[in-house]
């Protein structure tokens, strides 16, 4: 069914039928374009357009569509606005030609969109939290467990994995906080702003909003049917989020390899390989990594498709739905996936603990307890080097150096250097706001 199809005098090119079609992407949107129909049959029957028998009728037809489609199921329509006129109509006769008064499929979409994200970002936002609190207990667990804390990836001072954990909840907490404050950009309804300037039905715009729970309404038609910044601005928190995901993985790819041996991936989260019997491949955490770039592209897309386009509404846009449908499943799968993973991973926590040991970290320490006896920190950290490749010469820890030897580089140092050079120790002294000992909610 064609909702334009009196001013062309001959059909439509099959292929060009093929190429303009969406129904089989926008299918999805079924259950939002039949809410937001029934709402504006409310605002038509309110503007005086529909008698109340044709608002039952309409709103009854609508219901039933809903029940009786099955979205998997792809029609030959245009898209999923034909598709719904065109049950309508088959099920209650010409009443159903009266929807789209006052209504464009420019507003209708760009409605359809933000009350199908909207339901979304609430799914979106569970998985996050669900993943903070998987976090945050681990922590708990893990807060006493010593591991290398690391720059370029280079070992450079103990931290906790509760710490190390914990850097993560911030992350995502800052992802969840990203996402809730889009909620208002969202929730904002463009129905009403027809094709490109409005109709001359008196619709009470904002009463449909408030059908729909929509907090306000767009206030400038033209913007109001090609605006997809909320497109956008989703997908830059879904790409900033998957790269929280996927820094994570990389970590876990690390520390799952024998070279550091830190963890292991339960069985239920790893692969195998076709050749190689030994094999164990952490292919959940790469593919989550793998992903990544997948949502990247999605924002891209959308990014292109929107850069050169003149007011109001152009055919481009439609390339929108399969970015925007893309990135929620990816980032969605993604949250579910590494939920499980993290939360079923072996921590090999005495691994962590000797690797901190013999990766002179408490070189720091040694020099701030240099610093404590009245040298000069450029000074202290000169001879903390100096006793640090004494060290790995003789295979040594700092801490296993005896005090005579020690003392051949200050006369400074004396037996209780050891306490302060302990690793335990080193932590509980680190006293600023946000060190691996203080309190993180």
């Amino acid at each position: 069914m064609k909702l334009w199809g009196g001013r062309f005098k001959s059909e439509t090119d099959k292929l060009m039928e093929e190429f303009n079609s969406s129904i089989s992407f926008d299918i999805r949107l079924l259950k939002h374009d039949i809410l937001g129909s029934i709402a504006h049959a409310k605002g038509l029957y309110k503007a005086g357009v529909l008698t109340e028998d044709e608002l039952n009728l309409i709103e009854k037809g609508l219901k039933e569509i809903l029940d009786e489609t099955n979205v998997g199921e792809i029609p030959n329509d245009e898209d999923v606005h034909s598709y719904v006129e065109r049950l309508l109509t088959e099920k209650i006769g010409d009443v159903g030609r009266k929807l789209h008064t006052g209504r464009s499929r420019n507003d209708q979409v760009a409605t359809d969109e933000r009350l199908y994200l909207r339901d979304e970002i609430d799914k979106i936002k569970e998985d996050l939290i669900k993943l903070i609190d998987t976090l945050k207990e681990m922590a708990e667990t893990y807060k006493k467990a010593i591991m290398p804390g690391y720059t370029h990836l280079q070992r450079a001072q103990p931290v906790t994995f509760g710490h190390h954990l914990l850097a993560y909840v911030e992350m995502f907490k800052r992802d969840l906080s990203r996402l809730e404050d889009m909620v208002k950009r969202v929730n904002v309804m463009p129905l009403g702003s027809g094709a490109l300037a409005g109709t001359t039905f008196d619709i009470d715009r904002k009463y449909v909003a408030s059908l729909l729970g929509f907090d306000d309404i767009t206030l400038n038609s033209m913007d109001g049917v090609s605006d997809r910044d909320f497109v956008i601005e989703f997908l830059s928190f879904a790409s900033i989020t998957m790269m929280h995901l996927s820094r994570f993985c990389e970590e876990l790819i690390l520390w799952s390899t024998k070279e550091f041996d830190f963890i292991e991936m339960d069985d239920r989260f790893s692969t195998g390989s076709s050749m190689m019997p030994q094999k164990k491949n952490p292919d959940a955490a790469e593919l989550i990594r793998g992903k990544t770039g997948r949502v990247y592209g999605d924002l891209i897309t959308i990014l292109t498709v929107m850069k050169g386009l003149s007011l109001a509404y152009n055919k481009d846009m439609q390339e929108d739905k399969e970015a925007l449908f893309d990135g929620i499943d990816t980032l969605k799968m993604s949250l579910k996936v590494f939920t499980e993973m993290i939360k079923t991973i072996k921590v090999k926590t005495d691994n962590m603990e000797k690797a901190a040991k013999y990766g002179y970290m408490n070189a720091t320490d040694f020099a701030d307890y240099l610093v404590s006896k009245g040298i000069p920190f450029r000074t202290a950290h000169e001879i903390a080097g100096k006793v640090v490749l004494y060290a790995i010469e003789r295979n040594l820890a700092i801490e296993d150096l005896p005090l005579n030897e020690l003392k051949k580089f200050s006369d400074v140092i004396d037996e209780d250097v050891y306490e302060a050079i302990d690793l335990k120790n080193t932590l509980k002294k680190k006293k600023t706001i946000g060190a691996p000992t203080s309190i993180q909610s």
